[in-house]
C-alpha cells in the first residue's frame, strides 16, 4: 500500500480513476444502445448479431478478469488499466474498419478483453492496492462518478453518429482513450506488488472458505442478472404493468437518480454500517418493489424504478467492497476477477431470458427476477462478517 496519501491526493486519484472508467464504460457497455442498429444495417445483418457479439465480448471479459486481477495483486493497477486502454482502442480501431461480421465479431472480442481488465473489478483492485483495507471510500468514489457513464455516453455516441457515422464514433471513442483515458490511468500511482506480504494475520483472519467464495460468487451472479435483465427490458415491463409509454420512459430515467442517491447515501450514512448489512438491504429492494408493482400495477411504477435503481446503485459498491470487509485486500484482485467471472456470464444471457420471459408471461415475469433477488438475500443472511 501506498501510506500517507493527502486528502487532496486521494481526491484526486478517486476522480482520475473514476474519469478513466467512465470512459471505459461508455465506450463498451453503453455504445451497443446507440451504434447497434447503423453497425448492423451497413454490414447487412440482423442487429441480434450485434447485441449477440456484444454478449460475446462480456464472456471474454469473464475469462480474462482472474488473470487481471492476479496482475493487478502483484504489479499494481496501473499498467493493467493503461494496457485497457490501448486494448480499448484497438478493439474500437477494429469495429471502425469492420468490412465484414467476422471482422466485427473480432472487434467485439478485443473490446471484451479490454472491459475484462479495464472496469469496476480493475479499478477496486487498483484503489485496494493504494489503500489495502481502507478502500471502501475511494471504491464508493469511483462509482459515483462512473454511475454517469451512460449520462455522457449516449449523448456523445449519438452526437458523433449523427456528425460523422458509427464508424467515426469508434475511432471518436477510440481517440478519447488514448487522449484523456490513458494519461489519467499514467498519472495513477503504482500501487503495490506486495500487498500480501504487507498485510497481516490479524487483518486478514483464517483464509476465506470456499462456502463463502461461492455464495458471494452467486450473490453477484444474481444481482447482475437482475441489473441487466431491468436495464434491457424495463420500459415494456413497466408497460405490461399497465403503464404508457411516456409514464414508462420517465420512471425508466429515474433509475440513474436512484442509483447516484443511494451511492451517496452509502459514502455518507452507511459507511459506518458493515458493508454485508447494507448489501442485504440492497438485494431485498427489488423483490419488495416487484411485489409493489404486481400489487399495484402502473401507479407503482416510479416506486418500482426507485427501489430497484436504489438497490442496484448499493449493490454495485458491494462488489467491490464487500469482499474486502470479508476476506482482506491480500489476494483481493484474483479474488474479486473470480468472484465476477459467473456474473459476467449470466449478464450475456439475461437480456435473452428475461425478454423470452416477458413475452410468455407479460407482467408475471416479474417473479424470476424476484425470485433471483430473494435467493440472492437469503444467500446474504447466510454469509457472516469476519
Amino acid at each position: 500500500m501506498i501510506p500517507r496519501l493527502s486528502p487532496a491526493r486521494r481526491g484526486l486519484i478517486v476522480a482520475a480513476l473514476g474519469s478513466s472508467l467512465t470512459v471505459s464504460w461508455a465506450s463498451s457497455y453503453y455504445i451497443p444502445a446507440v451504434l447497434a442498429v447503423p453497425m448492423a444495417e451497413d454490414l447487412g445483418l440482423s442487429p441480434v448479431w450485434v447485441f449477440g457479439a456484444f454478449s460475446m465480448a462480456m464472456v471474454v471479459s469473464a475469462m480474462v478478469g482472474p488473470w487481471a486481477g492476479a496482475r493487478i495483486d502483484g504489479f499494481g493497477g496501473r499498467g493493467v488499466l493503461m494496457l485497457s486502454n490501448l486494448v480499448f482502442a484497438a478493439g474500437l480501431g477494429l469495429l471502425a474498419v469492420a468490412p465484414s461480421p467476422f471482422v466485427l465479431f473480432a472487434g467485439w472480442a478485443v473490446i471484451g478483453l479490454s472491459m475484462g481488465i479495464g472496469l469496476y473489478e480493475a479499478g477496486f483492485a487498483t484503489l485496494t492496492g493504494i489503500y489495502g483495507k481502507d478502500a471502501r471510500g475511494p471504491i464508493t468514489g469511483i462509482t459515483l462518478i462512473a454511475g454517469f457513464a451512460s449520462t455522457v455516453g449516449w449523448p456523445l455516441s449519438g452526437l458523433m453518429l449523427a456528425t460523422w457515422g458509427w464508424r467515426e464514433a469508434c475511432i471518436g471513442w477510440a481517440l478519447i482513450h488514448l487522449a484523456v483515458a490513458l494519461p489519467l490511468n499514467a498519472w495513477l500511482p503504482k500501487g503495490t506488488r506486495t500487498v500480501a506480504a504487507e498485510a497481516t494475520p490479524v487483518e486478514e483472519g483464517p483464509p476465506p472458505s470456499r462456502h463463502a467464495l461461492w455464495l458471494l460468487a452467486f450473490v453477484f451472479a444474481a444481482t447482475w442478472f437482475n441489473s441487466t435483465a431491468m436495464a434491457a427490458h424495463l420500459p415494456g415491463l413497466l408497460q405490461a404493468a399497465g403503464a404508457s409509454t411516456a409514464v414508462a420512459i420517465a420512471a425508466g430515467a429515474m433509475i440513474g437518480p436512484a442509483q447516484v442517491a443511494a451511492r451517496v447515501l452509502e459514502f455518507g450514512l452507511l459507511r459506518r454500517v458493515h458493508p454485508l448489512i447494507s448489501t442485504r438491504i440492497a438485494a431485498a429492494a427489488h423483490p419488495v418493489a416487484a411485489v409493489a408493482l404486481v400489487g399495484f400495477g402502473a401507479p407503482a411504477a416510479y416506486a418500482f424504478t426507485l427501489l430497484h435503481g436504489a438497490g442496484n446503485g448499493i449493490l454495485t459498491i458491494a462488489k467491490g467492497t464487500l469482499p474486502l470487509a470479508l476476506f482482506g485486500p491480500a489476494g483481493y484482485g484474483r479474488r474479486i476477477g473470480w468472484l465476477n467471472a459467473p456474473a459476467r456470464i449470466l449478464q450475456a444471457a439475461a437480456p435473452l431470458i428475461f425478454g423470452a420471459a416477458l413475452t410468455a408471461w407479460g407482467l408475471h415475469a416479474i417473479w424470476l427476477t424476484a425470485a433471483v433477488g430473494l435467493l440472492a438475500t437469503i444467500a446474504l443472511l447466510v454469509l457472516r462478517r469476519t
